[in-house]
């Protein structure tokens, strides 16, 4: 068990309560038996095993040098290495960091030569992205998978197979303090789509309080929630280490499958999973099936919502809850079950403040755009700045309130609503269009099955809109009447000039559309033009 809390604000929790080593002792020593984490395959680990797979890689850890507050880098997707290695880490009081396994050239280099750590976790399949990296301060991969694929790009460094970094308990030497619940847990990058990847630098208690009991009160340690984020995303450590927290259990699904999404739920009876908007999308256009309502799931967080959340619940039973939160903040927005509201977050969590903002940071009216700013009532439930990188953190922090570099709007009745990334709105003849907002209207159609809306420069100066889509297999889609379906639902200076239709978009390894390459590619040979076809859009006249 662990030693006392050791301060007095009750506001911060007990380390028992926030800190991984001592929850996975204690709720060890409490229920050795019950299942932490289950796999497609039918395996499954109790906590008692938990517990001691995690020790044993601690103990290699250490055998290798790693100290408390060391940096270890963990360059893996979603999986049984990356949940131990992250656990074993934080067990010796070592920082956990991890990055984008899409990662390669420069920002790779970056992110290594960044994180401080001499020590890096990575899978077999990504060693030969090494070769020409530039990062001095590792010494030592630990090869996940065959360690001998891409040995060839390693041959400065020492080299080793993850499943020989292995020890016993009493092999573990004590720790030089308690972890406190302010300590740094991890660093996780960003995905620079503004410039370089930012380390952003998590305590326990931030991630704690991220989707914990007090963020996410829905969700109770007699939940199983799903896991299909990897854990170099919050999605895929938070959620991992908030049911850890809570004495609950996850089912880890290594990576998203509409086809079999339903059947890994019933295998593993999970109560409760995450969804990115998109992924909501794919499983309500998946064909209806008499089957729709055989599965254990009560709760849903779906972000952002999207228009299937009614037809959602109605289809599935589950209740549909939505959130706003970003790897730097802790859920500060959550809404009521099943919101009726068509496109908000929920309304300010108690504990957490927001502001809505001009570039002066002066507050906006309500039903006005701002950026939205953020803190909360606990020390430590936001992330600690960027990891050397005190301009960034400067900028981000300014006037004591964090910048999400997010547009939202607020109703008179304190809902709140996303309009879009302040980087991502487009200006067309003077009017400001949210990309996000017309994304969701093309959507809606019944062959579209994702979308992204950029700008492109206009010959008239300022930008037309772009719409980049993916047609749902065995689906078409005629630009001419896709125009048609959108012109009732949305403003005429919204709908686009432009489309482009791809097999699929390109997307991070978090299922994020990376808008930059779209916009790089601009204005491509396939591209639609709607002024070129000749169609001209109808006008409301006062």
């Amino acid at each position: 068990m662990s030693d006392s809390a050791g301060h007095s604000d009750s506001r911060i929790p007990d380390r028992r309560a926030c800190v991984l080593r001592y929850l996975l002792d204690d709720w060890a020593e409490k229920t050795p038996d019950k299942p932490y984490v289950v796999f497609e395959n039918g395996d499954s680990w109790t906590y008692s095993e938990l517990r001691h797979r995690v020790i044993a890689i601690a103990a290699g850890l250490q055998k290798l040098g790693v100290k408390q507050g060391d940096h270890v880098a963990v360059w893996l997707p979603g999986g049984r290495e990356g949940l131990l290695a992250f656990y074993a880490i934080n067990y010796l009081g070592a920082v956990f960091v991890s990055f984008n396994t899409a990662y390669r050239g420069m920002i790779l280099e970056h992110v290594l030569r960044n994180s401080d750590a001499t020590l890096l976790i990575a899978h077999a399949g990504l060693i030969d992205r090494l070769t020409d990296i530039d990062a001095a301060n590792v010494t030592t991969v630990a090869v996940v998978g065959d360690a001998t694929a891409g040995v060839s790009a390693l041959g400065r460094f020492t080299t080793l197979d993850f499943n020989a970094i292995t020890g016993t308990e009493a092999d573990l030497a004590p720790l030089a303090r308690p972890i406190e619940p302010w300590d740094n847990q991890s660093i996780i990058y960003t995905s620079g789509t503004t410039g370089p990847s930012k380390g952003v630098l998590s305590s326990y208690c931030h991630l704690y309080t991220n989707a914990g009991p007090d963020s996410w009160p829905m969700v109770t340690g007699e939940d199983r929630i799903l896991v299909n984020m990897p854990i170099y995303h919050i999605g895929g450590s938070g959620i991992p280490f908030v049911m850890l927290a809570r004495g609950g259990s996850i089912a880890l699904m290594e990576s998203f499958s509409t086809d079999r999404f339903w059947d890994f739920v019933r295998a593993t009876d999970c109560t409760a999973m995450f969804l990115l908007g998109v992924l909501a999308t794919f499983l309500m256009k998946a064909p209806a099936s008499p089957h729709d309502r055989e599965h254990s799931i009560r709760t849903a967080f779906m972000v952002p919502l999207t228009d299937a959340a009614g037809p959602f619940h109605d289809r599935f039973g589950i209740d549909v809850y939505t959130i706003f939160n970003m790897t730097e903040i802790s859920s500060p927005i959550v809404s009521e079950p099943n919101p009726t509201r068509a496109g908000t977050c929920g309304k300010v969590r108690p504990g957490a403040e927001v502001r809505l903002v001009d570039g002066n940071d002066c507050e906006v009216p309500i039903g006005a755009v701002g950026e939205m700013l953020v803190r909360t009532d606990r020390p430590w439930a936001m992330n600690s700045g960027y990891h050397k990188n005190p301009e960034a953190t400067a900028t981000a922090w300014r006037n004591g309130w964090f910048h999400t570099g997010d547009a939202f709007r607020r109703d008179a009745e304190g809902y709140f609503y996303f309009v879009d990334r302040v980087k991502d709105a487009i200006r067309r003849r003077g009017e400001n269009i949210s990309s996000f907002e017309v994304e969701s209207e093309i959507i809606a159609h019944p062959h579209v099955r994702e979308a992204a809306v950029i700008g492109v420069p206009s010959e008239y100066s300022e930008d037309d809109v772009m719409a980049v889509i993916a047609c749902i297999p065995g689906q078409t889609i005629d630009c001419a009447a896709l125009i048609a379906f959108l012109e009732p639902r949305m403003s005429y200076f919204m709908i686009p000039r432009y489309i482009r239709i791809l097999e699929e978009l390109p997307k991070t390894a978090s299922a994020k559309v990376q808008k930059a390459g779209l916009r790089a590619d601009g204005i491509t040979h396939d591209t639609w033009d709607r002024d070129k076809a000749g169609i001209r859009l109808r006008r409301e006249k006062l």
